[in-house]
């Protein structure tokens, strides 16, 4: 059976962290959406998405396909459920389809037009658990991260801690993989689990408390305070104090300054002593910008952050107001509040804004990923130029 993640109209309400890869490569607790059916399902996924990213994610559908919206997340029974599939069989979940077992023709034919009467239709009546807009990447992290342990830690032994450490809580909720560099650090696991990714760098003096997870060759700078539910992706170098925030690769928030109820895309720099407030002076519901909506949406919210997208960058000193949501590849900086939902390829602050110029971000793109010993290649002009193209209309009032 070939599985194949695809993406639903629930994309565009995931905006801006869908410009730059299909739903099911979202990150939330220690693994993608995609990771998770992989390991779960013992194969790999392929993915389909938007033609301008396709070519980075290659699929062709089987005799036997399982397909599966990318916005759902696997459980237990939801797996048993799947496994009892008849083929060419439809299941939708508010009038989309969300989960199919087709036949390769029928496939085709589904996932070139997903409103294609293929198959027979039914409504699914098994509850699941979706990612339908960034905050329930954050929302979801505690649920995730724990799950993520159980899953990449059994039948497996953790590296021992160094006794320079202080441990609170059972040693079972601890997991060190080879390669850690961890001493002088207080690990609390009363409140869930921590798990320390391959060649990841603990330097002296951080507090974490669980759920926490670093990804392979992570840092954590020294003095930096981590509370769950907490995902620092791999690669990523991270400071001062972070709260329920889930940082993909390759991201830098190296200094001072706070970030809570958050999510950082994938090559993103924010500089010291910036804060992003995650809570209104008046203890309100947060608001914050839908791209599916194309306007504010209240959230049901006390407590949402930072949505900053892939390749953003964030100045020294820079004041985020109560659910900011920065696109892709804008560079924000200077004094004041910026506006709280800057467009893909902003350039300014609270003083002015204007467009990025597309020739500026890709050079600051190339520099970024060659400090890390990342080519910045041809595949990846042609997405900036596409995501530049698609976010057009947003910048229109700068």
């Amino acid at each position: 059976m070939k599985v194949v993640l695809f993406d639903s109209p629930i994309r565009q309400a995931l905006l801006p962290l869908t410009y730059n890869r299909p739903v099911g490569d979202l990150r939330l607790g220690m693994l993608t959406i995609g990771e998770k059916w992989s390991r779960l399902l013992d194969r790999g996924v392929a993915y389909h998405t938007q033609a301008y990213l396709q070519a980075d994610y290659p699929v062709e559908p089987g005799e036997d396909n399982l397909l599966i919206d990318g916005s759902l997340l696997p459980s237990d029974g939801l797996l048993e459920y799947i496994r009892d599939l008849p083929t060419n069989s439809r299941y939708t979940l508010d009038g989309q389809v969300v989960l199919a077992r087709l036949d390769a023709r029928n496939a085709t034919s589904f996932l070139e037009d997903q409103q294609a009467a293929v198959g027979d239709t039914a409504e699914l009546e098994f509850p699941v658990v979706r990612v339908t807009r960034p905050a329930d990447l954050f929302l979801l992290n505690d649920m995730a991260l724990r799950e993520d342990f159980q899953l990449l830690t059994r039948g497996r032994t953790s590296t021992p801690l160094s006794p320079t450490n202080t441990l609170i809580g059972p040693a079972d909720q601890l997991f060190i993989e080879e390669g850690v560099s961890l001493e002088a650090c207080t690990i609390n696991v009363t409140s869930g689990p921590v798990y320390f990714g391959r060649d990841s760098v603990i330097l002296e003096g951080c507090l974490l408390r669980g759920p926490v997870a670093t990804g392979a060759g992570a840092v954590l700078k020294m003095g930096a305070k981590v509370y769950g539910a907490t995902t620092i992706g791999p690669y990523c170098k991270v400071g001062g104090e972070v709260n329920n925030v889930v940082f993909y690769a390759n991201s830098n928030k190296g200094h001072e300054g706070f970030l809570g109820n958050a999510v950082v895309g994938e090559w993103c720099n924010i500089g010291a002593d910036t804060n992003a407030s995650n809570l209104k002076n008046d203890y309100g519901e947060v608001k914050v910008w839908s791209y599916a909506a194309g306007a504010r949406v209240p959230t049901g919210l006390m407590f949402h952050g930072l949505i900053l997208a892939d390749h953003a960058k964030v100045g020294i000193n820079t004041m985020l107001n109560t659910g900011s949501v920065v696109g892709f590849s804008a560079n924000v900086f200077g004094a004041g509040f910026p506006p709280a939902f800057l467009p893909s390829f902003t350039w300014g602050g609270a003083e002015g804004l204007q467009t990025y110029r597309l020739d500026k971000a890709i050079a600051t793109a190339e520099r970024m990923m060659e400090r890390r010993g990342k080519r910045f290649t041809p595949r990846d002009r042609e997405r900036f130029e596409q995501i530049f193209s698609a976010s057009e209309r947003y910048r229109q009032s700068l």
